[in-house]
């Protein structure tokens, strides 16, 4: 960032909550969550000047796309607010917090709200995963998949397997760990869960195969779901902080970014990819992130909140974020350097596969527990002393990278 941007703080859905099921509809979930990050932040409408919505498939769920206009619905002190959505499947979160920092940078607004949102529960889960499929090169990839998304996360676990060695017992520990860290985060879609010893085992009976190395238990979960954040700029910043009472140096603000992107196909980016990192666009987001913020590596992390809508994605972050070297992310698991508290927490709220995976929300949740950990607001999966959190947010097969560093 040219200029520091500051998060107010925000709200998030329960992430367990089915709302079809409750007989509400999309509009619901925005409005409970946005009014919910109102109150926690004790802002009032009237004072947000740009809304920046990240939805990827409002149409295909809910047959609903314009999600902007339900803004003004939601509180009357929205009417009139500028809004844009923005779509990168699962980062699409992030694309919308990136859209409103530069905004914010320009000096066009100075109070943004940042709304993600999903609604994925209210169909089939075999319909919903041919509309999550649009993230792939349609036609021309998986198309032998019953779930396409296990089948492509699939093939990096046989590409890891091939070029590094994988045991599948480090992908169990890695889902072990966030449906743990779960239990402690009371907007957790697995919170009540409860599990069998067997089910982290390579076990047919207890872990039945989803798609070739993709077991149940590697699996992010289908949810509904809505986050929202307030970035703000300096001078906002300032006036909020004094009218509360707070020190400016201590509302976190976002330190650094990086974003790429990669190409669509999936076996391209393979080809692509030569030695060392498997996916040089990973590196590149987060490397970027690292150097706007000023910090020099993952030893500046007190925490990290990666995407793992697969075990095997948080396995690949793990070297990404620089972690481990290539081909040894094993070795974070096996030191339980992963955990809480050990040296760099990875998905103290659980992530994707614990707390749940709303597409268009996960960025902005990202964001919002980078924020509540930073701030010391985390409740029972707080990371101790935490002051700078770094969080990665994938769109498709590694298409869309989003990287953020946030800290006071």
């Amino acid at each position: 960032m040219t200029q520091p941007i500051f998060i107010l703080g925000g709200a998030q859905s329960d992430f367990s909550r089915n709302w079809s099921r409750d007989g509400k509809g999309i509009f619901d979930l925005i409005r409970e969550t946005f009014l919910d990050g109102l109150e926690a932040t004790q802002l009032d409408a009237s004072e947000v000047e740009t809304v920046h919505v990240g939805n990827f498939v409002g149409e295909l769920f809910c047959g609903q796309g314009l999600l902007g206009g339900l803004l003004p619905h939601v509180h009357p002190g929205l009417d009139g607010v500028p809004s844009m959505r923005h779509e990168a499947a699962c980062a699409s979160g992030s694309m919308a917090a990136l859209a409103a920092g530069a905004e914010l940078e320009a000096g066009r607004y100075g109070l943004a709200a940042v709304l993600g949102v999903e609604m994925m529960r209210n169909v089939p889960g075999e319909t919903a995963a041919e509309h999550l499929g649009a993230a792939a090169w349609v036609g021309r990839e998986a198309r032998d998949a019953t779930y396409l998304w296990p089948a492509m996360f699939s093939q990096l676990a046989e590409t890891y397997a091939e070029r590094y060695g994988l045991d599948e017992a480090h992908l169990g520990a890695i889902s072990r760990k966030n449906f743990d860290n779960a239990k402690r985060n009371p907007a957790a879609q697995t919170r009540r869960w409860t599990f069998d010893e067997g089910f982290f085992a390579r076990d047919d009976i207890t872990n039945p195969v989803i798609e070739g190395r993709m077991r149940k238990s590697d699996c992010g979960q289908v949810t509904d779901g809505a986050a929202v954040v307030f970035l703000a700029s300096s001078s906002i910043a300032e006036a909020y902080a004094r009218r509360r009472g707070l020190s400016l140096e201590d509302i976190p603000r976002i330190k650094g970014w990086g974003h790429r992107t990669a190409p669509l196909l999936f076996q391209t980016k393979l080809d692509r990819s030569g030695e060392g990192y498997l996916f040089p666009w990973v590196r590149r987001a987060i490397e970027d992130a690292y150097a706007r913020a000023e910090i020099p590596g993952p030893e500046a992390l007190d925490a990290i909140e990666t995407h793992d809508c697969f075990s095997i994605t948080e396995y690949m972050a793990l070297e990404h974020f620089g972690l481990t070297p290539p081909g040894e992310g094993f070795r974070a698991v096996d030191e339980r350097r992963t955990e809480l508290g050990g040296a760099t927490p990875v998905n103290p709220s659980g992530g994707l596969i614990g707390l749940g995976h709303p597409v268009g929300a996960t960025g902005v949740r990202m964001l919002l527990d980078a924020f509540r950990q930073t701030a010391g607001r985390a409740g029972d999966y707080q990371v101790d002393g935490a002051r700078t959190v770094a969080t990665y947010n994938v769109g498709g097969s590694t298409t869309a990278n989003a990287c953020f560093v946030v800290g006071t």
